[in-house]
């Protein structure tokens, strides 16, 4: 997979592309990210990628010529990060992930020309809230996703993370066995594989209908 970012703040980007689990399925080459500064489409001595909203009001707009440049070089499944979207979810994740090329678009300041809406194949959002530009929800999608593509990371562990069954997660313990006046589960210590997956979905479904109901009845 191929992922295509393009921000005006493409430092960002760099540190967690070269980190972790992103930064070893680039090494292993099973994903390639691409970090691209929207400067680079603008065609005045001042690079302007926005300006002042016609009609009047507060903050500054995103350019349609200067994005419609950028998406006219960069090819692939063009996402517009913007509140306005979709919320973005595992089963969103497992969609993208099986995409060969990603564009993620960045915005900024007071929003963008409506008009770029119709350059794009997708809106997404990270949630009900206000950031200063798309910056983070792309790097939220782009681990998301990454995770995602086959060989990443080990299978055994995608199938019991939470939201994959649409459940949470059950409940993890490690030594120690004892803690102050906390125990681990004995379940999880008997060796009974059969009882320890039970008792597992059983915590899943409670801790489910406790912290997300919402999930439950989708």
């Amino acid at each position: 997979m191929t992922i295509n970012i393009l921000t005006i703040f493409p430092e960002l980007f760099r540190p967690v592309a070269a980190t972790s689990i992103i930064g070893r399925a680039q090494g292993k080459k099973l994903v390639k990210i691409n970090i691209h500064n929207l400067r680079d489409w603008t065609v005045d001595k001042h690079k302007s990628v926005d300006d002042q909203p016609f009609g009047g009001g507060a903050g500054m707009v995103m350019r349609v010529d200067v994005i419609g440049r950028a998406l006219t070089d960069l090819k692939g499944y063009k996402i517009l990060l913007t509140p306005q979207g979709k919320t973005f979810n595992q089963k969103l994740a497992l969609k993208l992930a099986k995409k060969k090329n990603l564009v993620l678009i960045c915005g900024h300041y007071e929003g963008f020309d409506e008009r770029i809406r119709s350059l794009v194949d997708e809106e997404i959002s990270i949630g009900d809230f206000i950031l200063t530009g798309g910056e983070i929800p792309a790097m939220a999608v782009v681990d998301a996703v990454t995770r995602l593509i086959p060989g990443v990371i080990d299978p055994e562990s995608l199938v019991e993370e939470s939201f994959s069954h649409g459940l949470l997660e059950y409940p993890q313990y490690t030594r120690p066995e004892k803690y102050k006046n906390m125990s681990a589960p004995k379940i999880l210590l008997s060796g009974d594989h059969e009882k320890i997956t039970e008792w597992r979905k059983k915590e899943a479904e409670k801790r489910t209908k406790s912290r997300r109901p919402d999930l439950l009845v989708q």
